[in-house]
């Protein structure tokens, strides 16, 4: 069964914005700063292959392109063309806690 707090129905990210709001099925409304979405981008190139998330600083914060991937996650083309992360629905729903010191805790 879909947890109705993992599944967006409503993604605005206004071109020259830098705060992305996501809305939920359970009715939550998650603003995610573009700096915590850049800062923990879950792609290898990003992250490594550790598999601890950390903060990576830098990078350019516009969202030029916004893509589904299936039923599960979103795929964000930065205004440097960056754009190999896949960020989960479960993952971008951690990161509204986030903060660059405070890693997202997958709940």
């Amino acid at each position: 069964m879909n947890d109705p707090k993992f599944i967006p129905t409503g993604v605005k990210a206004p071109h020259g914005a830098r705060v992305m709001e996501i809305t939920w099925a359970d009715g939550h409304k998650s603003s995610l700063p573009h700096t915590i979405l850049r800062g923990y981008c879950p792609c290898a190139h990003c992250q490594g292959h550790g598999g601890s998330i950390a903060f990576v600083a830098g990078g350019d914060l516009e969202i030029r392109d916004i893509e589904q991937v299936g039923n599960y996650a979103l795929k964000f083309t930065w205004g440097d063309q960056h754009d190999s992360g896949i960020y989960t629905f479960r993952y971008l729903r951690s990161l509204e806690e986030a903060t660059p010191e405070v890693p997202p805790v997958n709940k």
